[in-house]
């Protein structure tokens, strides 16, 4: 067997890992380290730009809609910033002045008597909210059976809620699943504690149903041989200016040939040096990324799966021997990972529900942001539309939040350690 890439000016190179007739594919053998060519993809490019914005934005949009009246002062929406994703040098309060489509400002008088920036959402955006609160209801048997089948792909059918937080807006999880979502389905999960004392979600029971992957469920695309072999291939598309020359093409024929081993089903007799296994781990990253919503995530959000979905070390860099498979985008300062046969250019093909009220909430940002550098927008000179000591006095007394946190029941979500302190109304 025969990796080629492109590497250098146009030039092709290749390293052997012994993929021929009548080749044991559970052998061991070590693959040669080679640095590959990241060849840039402007459309899927473009599928990530302004992303990080639109989901600290959305998410500021769920913290402020379980605030009374919708609006809660700066220092209170800091405790969340460890949420949001932003970089360390923006300001939270100049991240929210870029989109008054979203937030209005206005001023309230702290309990030490300082005047500080208050903001609430404006009616066009709590309405979407709404829409996207309706859109969440229509959809909620696919939502839990996303979240099912992330946990059935794990040894123990166990994550940690931190490893979910890390991948709730991919999937489409509501902010305040835990709050909203898990109370409601006690005979689907249970919260648990983990060996290294953190919280963790379990599935409580096995679904034969939900375990049929989704290469498994393209049975039209595949050939009666390899059905009857199971050797399912995985579609396949380059970045233009890749390079990959036909020769190429037979080597990656021959991978596509492999046996394929399910997601959902045991892999501990694999090999994990073997051309086998690493087909597994593809397939693998190719079922979760199907379980997003827009069949994409940042690489960050997955580098502490190794031990739950039983991978090997230095798992992530199929995402760089499987080029035509999965794209790397390096926007926003991060790197994303994109399931290439998810787009036609930059057009998502499935697209769910929630994709088109998230685009209207970009869009929504977008004109707020050029209609404030036009200068349409005036900063707020005024302290709120209501009394601002009422605002201040009423949650001081009301433990509402604004001033402390949120005293929590000594259960087992108290114990839960993340930036979410206000209660989320169902």
């Amino acid at each position: 067997m025969s990796y080629w890439f492109l590497c250098g000016k146009g030039k092709v190179f290749g390293f052997s890992c012994g993929l021929r007739r009548g080749f044991n594919y559970q052998q061991s053998f070590s693959l040669v380290n080679i640095k590959l060519k990241w060849v840039k993809d402007k459309a899927l490019d473009a599928v990530i730009a302004g992303e990080r914005d639109l989901r600290a934005a959305c998410n500021l949009v769920s913290i402020l809609s379980s605030a009374p009246d919708f609006c809660l002062p700066i220092y209170h929406l800091s405790r969340h910033r460890g949420q949001l994703g932003l970089p360390h040098d923006l300001k939270l309060s100049t991240f929210i002045r870029r989109y008054p489509t979203i937030f209005h400002e206005s001023y309230v008088f702290d309990s030490a008597g300082t005047l500080v920036p208050c903001f609430e959402l404006t009616l066009e955006a709590l309405n979407l909210y709404h829409e996207e609160l309706g859109v969440i209801r229509d959809n909620m048997i696919d939502l839990i059976d996303r979240l099912c089948k992330l946990l059935m792909l794990t040894k123990d059918r166990i994550l940690p809620l931190q490893t979910i937080d890390q991948l709730k807006w991919d999937l489409g999880l509501p902010y305040c699943y835990i709050d909203n979502l898990i109370p409601n389905y006690a005979d689907l999960f249970s919260l648990v504690r983990l060996p290294d004392d953190r919280i963790g979600l379990k599935l409580l029971s096995w679904d034969d149903t939900l375990a049929v992957s989704q290469l498994e469920k393209n049975v039209a695309q595949q050939t009666e041989e390899d059905l009857k072999n199971n050797c399912l291939a995985f579609p396949i598309g380059f970045t233009r200016g890749f390079g990959l020359k036909r020769k190429c093409m037979g080597w990656l024929k021959e991978w596509q040939k492999l046996p394929y081993t399910s997601p959902y089903a045991d892999a501990s007799h694999l090999d994990p040096r073997t051309d086998v296994s690493e087909k597994r781990i593809v397939g693998v990253f190719h079922e979760l990324f199907h379980l997003t919503i827009q069949k994409k995530t940042e690489r960050k959000n997955v580098s502490n799966l190794r031990k739950p979905l039983s991978l090997p070390q230095k798992f992530t860099k199929v995402f760089e021997r499987h080029p035509g498979i999965f794209y790397i985008s390096k926007m926003s300062a991060t790197q994303t990972v994109v399931l290439r046969e998810a787009y036609d250019c930059q057009r998502i093909i499935q697209r769910h529900p929630l994709v088109d009220i998230r685009e209207r909430f970009a869009s929504m940002m977008k004109k707020g942001f050029r209609d404030r550098s036009r200068g349409l927008y005036k900063k707020t000179a005024y302290i709120g539309h209501k009394d601002p000591l009422k605002i201040v006095q009423g949650h001081k007394g009301g433990g509402n939040g604004l001033d402390s946190e949120v005293d929590s029941d000594d259960d087992l979500f108290s114990e839960y350690n993340s930036d979410e302190s206000i209660h989320c109304p169902s």
